[in-house]
């Protein structure tokens, strides 16, 4: 019989162009328990695929790669598999790159320089349903937060649909902003998980946002706070 602690492990698809660099970043995550690293692709059309075949938990995800790029292929796996969570990676902080990312439905963005446990705490955290930016690519969101960037139109949309919420569910968008996980959430609002996981689906359907990421940062925006 398997263990509790195998049949915890978080699936994980790593997803890069460069053999070397999946190599790596399989070799290193193969040392944590709990996770498990269950296949490689080297681009998004294969990413696609073998999301299809494997149903990862957590995809790695390379954003600049020939043919299908990161960013088409996470906005495919969010669409069709929302409850898979993607963590892009990138070599370079491209402001229109890392937004278009979040938009696409990333739960988390790291730097290929960041150090390796930042990646293994990022799936986690991923996994969880909680939000995990490199602090380099926090001040890159925030500023275009304050200045509105391309990603205004969608904002306007969102927030047009922000007086569908109930009250309950503004509260539960206001600890997404805290980046609470949906444990946490419950234990702040003394609401079950399975609540507070409804809760965080209706919201992102009301908002037509794609992740935890976008509500979070769309909260913040709104500096929502619980009650109000």
């Amino acid at each position: 019989m398997r263990s509790p602690e195998v049949a915890r492990r978080i699936r994980v698809l790593i997803v890069d162009d460069h053999a070397m660099v999946r190599r790596g970043m399989r070799d290193f995550l193969d040392l944590h328990d709990d996770l498990e690293v269950i296949g490689e692709a080297a681009d998004g059309a294969a990413a696609l695929d073998a999301t299809a075949e494997l149903v990862p938990d957590v995809v790695v995800m390379d954003l600049l790669m020939p043919g299908v790029d990161g960013i088409t292929a996470t906005a495919e796996i969010k669409a069709r598999y929302p409850a898979i969570e993607v963590v892009a990676i990138t070599s370079f902080i491209e402001e229109d790159r890392i937004a278009a990312a979040i938009e696409a439905g990333a739960s988390g963005v790291l730097l290929k320089d960041a150090e390796a446990d930042d990646l293994a705490s990022a799936i986690r955290a991923a996994r969880d349903g909680d939000v995990y930016l490199d602090p380099a690519v926090a001040g890159i969101v925030a500023r275009r937060l304050r200045t509105g960037g391309p990603r205004a139109s969608a904002e306007a949309r969102a927030e047009a649909a922000l007086g569908q919420l109930t009250a309950r569910e503004r509260d539960v968008l206001a600890c997404l902003a805290r980046g609470l996980s949906n444990r946490a959430i419950a234990e702040d609002l003394g609401i079950a998980e399975r609540t507070a996981r409804t809760h965080v689906s209706n919201i992102l359907s009301k908002l037509g946002l794609s992740s935890r990421t976008q509500a979070a940062l769309f909260a913040v925006e709104h500096r929502l706070e619980p009650g109000r």
